[in-house]
């Protein structure tokens, strides 16, 4: 089957690599990715996908087969804003190929894995590797600013009930087995406005957060300390509010990046938070972020993701090292992203077997001059096809 799956992928492989090179130059930001979408399927239509699907929070689906047994895989199409174009060396969206490098906003992070599951969906379907299963081809939306939210309407919202999911964002051709979590805290603390020329009739809000930003610098001292992985905390924004330049804050917030190991959970980091602020007059929450998509459907996102990790003994993994050996005739490597996926979504809240395999480079995730190696998406096909064949 490798000879068959080689020589299907490499007999398309020009029309993959224009497809990626397509979808980074269509802008993508996250809920505007209609047009991404859209493109996406046009393609899977034309590869003759079973079925396409836009569902109303506004990701494409496409299904091949409809045996029992269920895959999933997942890469999302928007892409963080260009702030800084100048800076680039070729038109971040140029989508431009030069010595075997795709080059681009969106490359690596994530496009180059999406046209490479777009089209091992259809090469699953003319090789009868979809025999006994379903396939399911999802290119989410807004993952850059709401993690996972899409991915995870995706499931819930059309039933899909996948029994695998394969998180394709970038590891250059390694297996990803999870990450660890992340949650944001906001801490508020109250004080008591007064004319600047009178502080001592008032209570300064930001002097009172002073002392709980060092408990927060005293913990993630500690965290730092901490021997292998290890949760991490840290102040990533403040701000206060006053009637004026000269006027006392009453109010002052921060909010904490905070992540999280495997075990913890909302009841553990709320002790942490109620510590945090003890003997002030001041309260705490997980951040919500709403938002609507590009389809108008409302999103809101509770900001807290729970790690997640894969056992190296599952059938998934195994399925994965299978596949990779049979194809690349030598062992993967395995590790752990260091950021968070929309496997928050498949592992971490609904609890569906999940592992990370993707085309591109993680370190080039939202960089200057962002690329994704070519051979990497072609590769990377050739790995989707092949594995419904080891998870039977």
């Amino acid at each position: 089957m490798k000879a068959q799956v080689t020589e299907t992928v490499n007999a398309l492989q020009d029309q993959l690599i224009s497809f990626a090179s397509e979808l980074v130059k269509i802008k993508s930001p996250t809920c505007h990715e209609e047009e991404a979408v859209k493109r996406v399927a046009d393609e899977m239509r034309k590869l003759n996908y079973d079925q396409v699907i836009i569902d109303k929070v506004g990701n494409v689906i496409g299904v091949i087969g409809n045996g029992p047994e269920k895959l999933l895989f997942d890469s999302h199409i928007d892409n963080v804003a260009v702030n800084d174009s100048k800076a680039w060396e070729k038109d971040p969206y140029g989508g431009l190929i030069i010595d075997e490098k795709l080059y681009g906003r969106g490359s690596s992070d994530m496009k180059g894995s999406a046209a490479a599951t777009v089209y091992a969906g259809a090469m699953i379907k003319k090789l009868g590797l979809d025999k006994g299963k379903t396939i399911y081809v999802c290119c989410s939306v807004m993952e850059e600013d709401y993690d996972g939210e899409g991915l995870y309407r995706a499931i819930v919202d059309n039933n899909l009930s996948p029994d695998y999911v394969v998180i394709c964002e970038p590891t250059h051709l390694q297996i990803s087995l999870g990450h660890l979590g992340r949650a944001i805290y906001k801490i508020t603390v109250e004080g008591v406005s007064a004319h600047g020329a009178a502080p001592e009739k008032g209570v300064n809000a930001v002097y009172g957060m002073a002392k709980i930003i060092e408990r927060v610098e005293a913990l993630g001292n500690r965290y730092m300390q901490l021997e292998g992985e290890r949760p991490s905390i840290a102040l990533t924004k403040i701000e206060s509010e006053a009637v004026s330049l000269n006027a006392i804050p009453q109010t002052c917030h921060i909010y904490l990046d905070r992540r999280m190991t495997l075990g913890e959970n909302e009841e553990t980091v709320a002790m942490e938070m109620d510590a945090l602020i003890a003997g002030f007059d001041a309260t705490w929450k997980v951040h919500d972020v709403a938002g609507t998509s590009w389809a108008g459907e409302k999103v809101n996102l509770h900001s807290f993701l729970p790690a997640w990790e894969i056992e190296k003994d599952h059938k998934l993994t195994q399925g994965c090292v299978t596949a990779y050996r049979d194809l690349f005739d030598h062992e993967p490597s395995m590790y752990k992203w260091n950021f968070s996926t929309n496997g928050v979504a498949s592992a971490g809240k609904l609890g569906i077997p999940t592992i990370g395999f993707g085309a591109g480079i993680e370190k080039m995730a939202h960089m200057t001059n962002e690329y994704c190696p070519v051979p990497d998406i072609v590769n990377a096909c050739k790995f989707y096809t092949l594995l419904p064949r080891y998870l039977s």
